[in-house]
C-alpha cells in the first residue's frame, strides 16, 4: 500500500495490534518529547518548575488532506489582512457588535476602551498582529472532506511555541516503528521563530534599546514553556523580555508625559497579551484600569483592543453574510473567494425575524449545529440537548444576541493514541482540528510584515465536543500529509 493510503486509514493495524511495540513506542516518544521541551508545569505545581511533565501528545502523527493543508496556509495572510483592515474600519466594527455590546458585559467593557482610545485620538501607529485561524474537515457523503473554518484568535494563540517542538517526536516514534519513508513526511515547523520574528520587528519600529517586551501572563501558568520559547527567540536577538501578571502591574503600571509605558523601572515596548481574555481575567477594577493604560500608552501592544474585538465570534458571523467580504476586498474576488470557502453555515441570534428563524432552526434540529458565546480560551462552546435547554431560556429576550449559531463540523475519525500523564494507553477514535498561525506588523498605512508562519494540529477523542489542550481536552500532533 501508498503512504496515502496506509496513514489514510490511521495506524496501520500491524502496529496498532501489537501491544509490546506500542508500550516500547510509548516509553520513547515520551522521553523524547521531555529531550525536546515538549514540557508543562504539573497542575499540582502550576507555577513552579520543580515539578514538569510533557504536554499531552499523540503517539503516531494524524494523517491530513495535503490540498486542504495548503489550503488553510494559503488563505491565512489574507486572514491577516482582513483581521487588520476591519480593525481600521470603526463603522463596520460598531454596526456588527452594537447587538453584542448590548447583553454582553465583557465585549461592552472591551468596547468603551476602545471608544475611549478613539475619543483619545487613538494610540501609536505601530500595529502587531500574531493570529491563528483553526480549522477542522468536513465530511459529507461521499464528496471529499472540505476545510471549514471554526474560529480565528486575535489574542493569546497559544501552542506556536510547542508545535515548534513536536515533529522530532513524530519522526522518533514512525522511524522505531520502522516507518521510515513516513517519517520522512513530517514537516518541519517552526511558529516560534515566526512569531518572535514579528514581535522583534515591532519592538524595533518603537525604536529604544532599553526598553523590552512584556509578557503580560496568566495568574496560572501551566503553560509557561509554550511562551518560554518565543521569548527565547527574542533573546537571540539581544531584545530583552520579561514577564508580568496583573497583580504585578496594577502595582507599578504608569505612563510619562509622552504616553511612554513604564512597569516597575522599564519602558515597555511591545506588550504581548497571553491574558486578558476571558472576564475571569478582569478580578478587579484595578485590572480594567490596568488595561485601559496600557492601550492609551505608545508601547505595541498584541493585539490592541481593537483587533482583540475583531476576534469576537459575532464579527465572524457578520463576515459570512452576502457581499461582507467584498467589503474589505473590492477589487479581489479571488481573495474573498478563497476565505470564503472556509466559512461554514453562521447564523445571527439578533432579535428580529431573521434571529427567530435561527432559534426555529437549532431547536428543530440541535445536533447540526454549535452554540457560541463570545468566549475564548476552550470549553465554551455548547451542543446537543444543551442548545435547546439554553435556547428555551433566552429565545424571548434580548439575552440571546450574546450567541451566535454555527454549523457543527463534521470531521471523519481517525485511530491514535493520546499520551498524558498518568492516563492509560489505550487506543481511541479521534478527531483533529489544524491551527495556522499568521504574523503582521503595519505602521501607518504600510503593511511591513505579513506571513504565514507555521500550524499547529491539535487532536482529542471523539466522545469530546469542545477544548482545546490548555483546557485538557485536546493534544499536541503532528499532520502527515496524504
Amino acid at each position: 500500500l501508498s503512504i496515502a493510503t496506509r496513514m489514510a486509514q490511521g495506524i496501520p493495524d500491524e502496529v496498532m495490534m501489537n501491544a509490546a511495540l506500542i508500550k516500547q513506542l510509548a516509553e520513547v516518544a515520551r522521553d523524547e518529547a521531555l529531550l525536546q521541551g515538549v514540557l508543562m508545569r504539573t497542575k499540582e505545581t502550576p507555577n513552579s518548575s520543580e515539578l514538569v511533565t510533557y504536554a499531552p501528545f499523540t503517539l503516531f502523527p494524524s494523517p491530513f488532506p495535503k490540498a486542504a493543508f495548503l489550503q488553510a496556509l494559503a488563505v491565512q495572510t489574507h486572514y491577516n489582512t482582513l483581521v487588520d483592515r476591519i480593525s481600521q474600519d470603526t463603522e463596520f466594527l460598531l454596526q456588527a457588535l452594537a447587538s453584542t455590546i448590548e447583553v454582553d458585559d465583557f465585549s461592552a467593557r472591551l468596547f468603551k476602551i476602545h471608544q475611549q482610545i478613539l475619543n483619545e485620538g487613538g494610540s501609536r501607529s505601530i500595529v502587531l498582529g500574531l493570529n491563528r485561524s483553526d480549522y477542522m474537515l468536513d465530511k459529507r457523503g461521499d464528496q471529499p472532506p472540505s476545510l471549514k473554518q471554526i474560529e480565528i484568535n486575535t489574542i493569546a494563540a497559544s501552542f506556536g511555541g510547542l508545535s515548534s517542538r513536536t515533529p522530532d517526536v513524530h519522526r522518533r516514534v514512525l522511524k522505531m516503528a520502522d516507518r521510515l519513508e513516513e517519517s520522512q513526511h513530517i514537516l518541519d515547523n517552526n511558529p516560534a521563530a515566526g512569531l518572535a520574528k514579528a514581535i522583534a520587528k515591532a519592538w524595533e519600529l518603537y525604536g529604544s534599546e532599553r526598553a523590552v517586551v512584556m509578557f503580560f501572563v496568566e495568574e496560572v501558568q501551566r503553560n509557561v514553556f509554550d511562551q518560554r520559547c518565543i521569548e527565547r527567540e527574542l533573546w537571540k536577538r539581544n531584545i530583552p523580555t520579561f514577564r508580568k501578571r496583573f497583580d504585578d502591574i496594577c502595582k507599578t503600571i504608569r505612563l510619562d508625559q509622552d504616553k511612554r509605558l513604564f512597569v516597575g523601572g522599564n519602558e515597555i515596548a511591545v506588550v504581548y497579551f497571553r491574558n486578558g481574555y476571558m472576564p475571569q481575567n478582569y478580578f478587579s477594577e484595578q485590572c480594567w484600569e490596568a488595561r485601559l493604560t496600557m492601550e492609551r500608552s505608545m508601547a505595541v501592544k498584541c493585539p490592541d483592543i481593537v483587533s482583540h474585538l475583531v476576534g469576537t465570534k459575532k464579527v465572524q458571523q457578520v463576515l459570512a453574510k452576502p457581499g461582507v467580504l467584498e467589503r474589505f476586498f473590492p477589487d479581489q474576488p479571488q481573495v474573498v473567494e478563497q476565505i470564503r470557502a472556509t466559512f461554514t453555515g453562521l447564523y445571527s441570534l439578533d432579535m428580529g425575524p431573521e434571529g427567530d428563524r435561527t432559534i426555529a432552526m437549532a431547536l428543530a434540529e440541535p445536533d447540526r449545529f454549535v452554540l457560541k458565546p463570545q468566549r475564548e480560551g476552550g470549553g465554551n462552546n455548547i451542543y446537543g440537548s444543551e442548545i435547546i435547554q439554553v435556547l428555551e431560556k433566552v429565545k424571548d429576550s434580548s439575552e440571546r444576541m450574546a450567541y451566535i449559531l454555527m454549523d457543527k463540523i463534521n470531521p471523519a475519525p481517525v485511530q491514535n493514541y493520546l499520551l498524558r500523564r498518568d492516563a492509560p494507553l489505550a487506543v481511541s477514535s479521534c478527531v483533529s482540528e489544524l491551527g495556522v498561525f499568521g504574523a503582521y506588523v503595519r505602521q501607518g498605512k504600510d503593511l511591513l510584515m505579513n506571513e504565514c508562519v507555521g500550524h499547529l494540529l491539535r487532536t482529542k477523542s471523539s466522545e469530546h465536543s469542545d477544548g482545546g489542550v490548555a483546557a485538557g481536552v485536546a493534544v499536541l500532533d503532528n499532520p502527515l500529509l496524504v
